[in-house]
C-alpha cells in the first residue's frame, strides 16, 4: 500500500462522520501522487501527512447569548486552527444551521492551500457556528457575536490566528465582533479582517472574491486562446461572491444570465441588472422574486416546486458561487451537453468529485475554489498589512494587487500542472501549488 492510501486509511477512520472534510482530504492527497511517491521515504519518516491532515487545535465552545424576547438561547463555536507552518491561522467564521466541526476542518484544510497560492504570508484556519443570523435583530446578533467572542478572544491575535467573514458573517458581524475583542483586550490590531472602513477595513474587500474570480478565470481563458468577451455565463449565489463576480464578468465584456439564492433562482436573457441585484439583495435583503417583479425580461424559477436550477440554462462559462456540493453529476452533464466551456468555483468545494471528474474527461476548463476564490482571503491579508503599517490603500490600488496575485496564483498552478506531467488539469496544479509551499515549511521547522 502507498503512503498515500495508508494516510487515506487512517483519515477515513479517524473521521468516518464527516463526509465533507474526506472529500476535501481524498481529492487533494489523489492530486498529490506524483510529489509524494518523488519523496515518499522521507514524508513518511516525517509522517508529513498525516501532521497535514490533523489540525493543529481543534476548538469548540458554547455560545449562549439573550434573544428579544428574554430567553436564553445556546449555540456551539468552532475554530479550528489547522496549518501555521508559513503563517497565522487564516480563515473565515461561518455562521449557519449546517455548521458542524467536519465542515469547518473541511474548509480549514482547504484553506492551507488556498492561502499558500496567493504567496503571502498566511497559514490555514477556519471558525464558525450553527447560529442563523437570519431573521434576528441587529440586538440578536450583537448579543450573539459579543458572546461568541468572548471566548474565542483568548485564541486569537494579528500574529496569531486573524478571523474573517464567511457565509452569514457580514460586515455587521464583524464589527460587532472586533468591538468585543477590542474591549476584552484593551487592544486595537488587526486582528479581524472585513472590518469597516472607518476602523481599519481596506477598500476593494467587499468586491475581492468576485472580482478574484474573474482575474483568475479571465487568464485561465486566455492562456487557452479564449476571449471572454461576449460569452454567456450562468452564475448560482446571490451573496457578495456572486453579485460581484457577475459584476466584473459584465465590465469584461461578457453577458451573465442567472443567479441563485436559497429558495429560488432567475433567468434574464437580457444579462443580470446588477443596480437591481444589489437593491434587492444588500439593501432589502429581499428574494429573488423580488428581481422578477421588477425586471420584465427576467424569469423566477421556485427551486422546490421546479425541482430545477441555473445549471439548466445554456452557457459558455459556469461560476457556482454559492456552496459546497451544489453542482452534482446531472448538472454536469447538462452543462456539457448543452457546450459549457469552463467551470471556475467561486464557493468552497461547489462541485462533487464526480461532477468535477465529468468536466475534465469532457474538456471542460476547471478551476478549483482553492485558487479561484482566493481573492477574497489574498485581499484580507492586504488589510492586515495595511493594519501592520497604519496606512490605508486607494482602491486602485489594492484592486491592482489583487489582480496580480490571481494572475500569479493560475500561472503557478498550470506551471506546476506542466512540471509533473498533468498539463491542463488544474486542480492537480493547484493542489501541487499549494502543497509543496507548506511541505517545506513544515520540514524545516521540525515535529511541530
Amino acid at each position: 500500500m502507498s503512503y498515500v492510501d495508508e494516510v487515506l486509511a487512517k483519515v477515513k477512520e479517524k473521521n468516518a462522520s464527516e463526509p465533507e472534510f474526506l472529500q476535501a482530504v481524498e481529492e487533494v492527497l489523489d492530486s498529490l501522487r506524483p510529489v509524494i511517491e518523488a519523496n515518499e521515504e522521507e514524508y513518511k519518516k516525517q509522517a508529513l501527512l498525516e501532521r497535514l491532515c490533523e489540525p493543529e487545535r481543534q476548538i469548540k465552545f458554547r455560545v449562549p447569548w439573550v434573544d428579544d424576547n428574554g430567553q436564553v438561547q445556546v449555540n456551539t463555536g468552532y475554530r479550528v486552527q489547522f496549518n501555521s507552518a508559513i503563517g497565522p491561522y487564516k480563515g473565515g467564521i461561518r455562521l449557519h444551521p449546517s455548521v458542524y466541526i467536519g465542515i469547518i476542518k473541511f474548509l480549514g484544510f482547504e484553506q492551507i492551500f488556498k492561502n499558500s497560492l496567493t504567496g503571502l504570508a498566511i497559514g490555514g484556519g477556519k471558525g464558525g457556528s450553527d447560529f442563523d443570523p437570519k431573521g434576528k435583530s441587529d440586538m440578536e446578533i450583537m448579543r450573539f457575536c459579543q458572546s461568541f467572542m468572548t471566548e474565542l478572544f483568548r485564541h486569537i491575535g494579528a500574529d496569531t490566528d486573524v478571523p474573517a467573514g464567511d457565509i452569514g458573517t457580514g460586515g455587521r458581524e464583524i464589527g460587532y465582533m472586533f468591538g468585543q475583542y477590542k474591549r476584552l483586550r484593551n487592544s486595537f490590531e488587526g486582528v479581524l479582517t472585513g472590518k469597516g472602513l472607518a476602523f481599519g477595513g481596506s477598500l476593494a474587500r467587499t468586491e475581492a472574491t468576485g472580482y478574484g474570480l474573474l482575474y483568475l478565470t479571465n487568464e485561465m481563458l486566455k492562456t487557452n486562446g479564449i476571449d471572454i468577451a461576449g460569452k454567456t455565463i450562468c452564475v448560482s449565489g446571490a451573496g457578495n461572491v456572486a453579485i460581484y463576480a457577475i459584476q466584473k464578468a459584465q465590465q469584461l465584456g461578457a453577458k451573465v444570465v442567472t443567479c441563485s439564492d436559497s429558495t429560488g433562482w432567475i433567468y434574464d436573457k437580457e444579462g443580470i441588472d446588477v443596480d437591481l441585484l444589489k437593491e434587492i439583495k444588500e439593501v432589502k435583503r429581499a428574494r429573488l422574486d423580488a428581481y422578477a417583479a421588477a425586471r420584465p425580461s427576467a424569469e423566477y424559477h421556485d427551486k422546490k416546486a421546479e425541482g430545477s436550477n441555473v445549471w439548466d440554462i445554456k452557457c459558455d462559462i459556469a461560476l457556482p458561487c454559492a456552496t459546497q456540493n451544489e453542482l452534482g453529476i446531472d448538472d454536469a452533464k447538462t452543462l456539457v451537453a448543452n457546450g459549457v466551456t469552463a467551470i471556475a468555483e467561486g464557493a468552497n468545494m461547489p462541485t462533487t468529485l464526480e461532477a468535477t471528474e465529468y468536466f475534465q474527461k469532457n474538456g471542460v476548463l476547471f478551476a478549483p475554489g482553492k485558487a479561484a476564490n482566493a481573492g477574497g482571503v489574498a485581499t484580507s491579508a492586504l488589510e492586515m498589512s495595511q493594519n501592520s503599517e497604519r496606512l490605508s490603500w486607494s482602491f486602485e490600488e489594492v484592486d491592482q494587487k489583487l489582480e496580480q496575485i490571481m494572475v500569479n496564483i493560475f500561472r503557478n498552478l498550470d506551471a506546476a500542472a506542466k512540471k509533473y506531467g498533468f498539463e491542463g488539469n488544474y486542480v492537480v496544479g493547484a493542489n501541487i501549488a499549494g502543497f509543496e509551499k507548506v511541505a517545506e515549511a513544515m520540514l524545516a521547522e521540525g515535529i511541530v
